[in-house]
């Protein structure tokens, strides 16, 4: 059943990626200091956003402010994020915010210099990139037993594509997200892709050793490799949502309950659990029984 429809997941998927590609073009990555450089400072007793702005106009900055509910406390708290600045700066704005509030208090204070940002920014995408190159020589070394009717390695192409999928998808999807919250994308986000992509292998995993498993327990299996692909899909496909589900509920409370600075984390993590599910299901195994085709049309 699952490859008889494969047109449409893979029409389905396209559409999902083109949107992902064009909400990122269009937007881009709300990137937080950790890859751009700046600082960050944290601040509580006050939730004027008017006169937050005009000290720090005074000091020639222009800061993107954030309210944050403290959840310890219940109090509201405002982070600010604006250019790198001295620690002669900082002292002077947070005397001149404590001067016109006293009740103005400094919770944090963050600052990363540009350099820095960058050499975080290329050490992200070097460890996404060795991750799925790992990811692919792992899958390809599991099924070298399995050569027909496609090739082993091409196991371990497909579940590459699937995750490139997942991660196109994610980003653009909490790209999104965080440009309409006005949310920052920093290291946890990345700590949150490579966590979806170790979920998402493992689960196109599970399916590619049932298919493994029942192609060599069929004797019909060489003459119908998508019907094995189906079966395949069936018997795991109660293990897989019931896995993801239990998963994407723990992790919705605590994306509810967690704080402010678990929200984009969280988020990351239900997308692409949930976009991985779908791949390893609707994406890898059509098109893992699609390339087997391709190729016994070829001999």
């Amino acid at each position: 059943m699952i490859t008889k429809l494969s047109t449409y997941f893979y029409s389905f998927s396209a559409f999902l990626i083109g949107t992902s590609i064009v909400v990122v073009l269009y937007l881009g990555l709300p990137l937080g200091i950790d890859f751009t450089g700046g600082s960050e400072l944290e601040i509580r007793g006050t939730q004027d956003v008017a006169l937050v702005e005009e000290v720090f106009a005074e000091h020639s900055l222009t800061p993107r402010i954030q309210t944050s509910k403290i959840q310890a406390t219940g109090e509201t708290s405002l982070i600010i994020r604006f250019p790198e600045i001295s620690e002669e700066m900082r002292q002077a704005i947070v005397q001149d915010l404590t001067r016109r509030n006293e009740s103005i208090t400094q919770d944090r204070f963050e600052s990363i210099g540009p350099v820095i940002g960058n050499e975080t920014q290329e050490k992200s995408i070097i460890a996404v990139a060795l991750v799925l190159c790992a990811i692919l020589v792992y899958v390809a070394f599991a099924f070298r037993k399995l050569s027909y009717p496609i090739s082993s390695w091409k196991y371990g192409v497909v579940a590459l594509i699937a995750l490139f999928h997942d991660i196109l998808i994610t980003v653009g999807v909490v790209a999104l997200i965080a440009h309409f919250t006005d949310r920052d994308l920093g290291v946890p986000f990345i700590a949150a892709l490579l966590t979806v992509l170790g979920y998402s292998v493992n689960d196109t995993i599970v399916i590619f050793d049932r298919i493994r498993e029942n192609f060599l327990n069929s004797t019909k299996a060489y003459r119908n490799f998508r019907s094995v692909v189906d079966k395949s899909v069936r018997e795991t496909l109660v293990r897989s949502l019931n896995s993801s589900l239990t998963t994407i509920c723990v992790l919705v409370a605590i994306l509810v309950f967690g704080g402010e600075s678990m929200f984009i984390f969280m988020a990351t993590l239900i997308i692409g659990i949930s976009v991985g599910t779908y791949s390893s299901i609707a994406l890898a195994s059509p098109l893992l029984a699609s390339l087997a085709h391709r190729e016994q049309k070829m001999k």
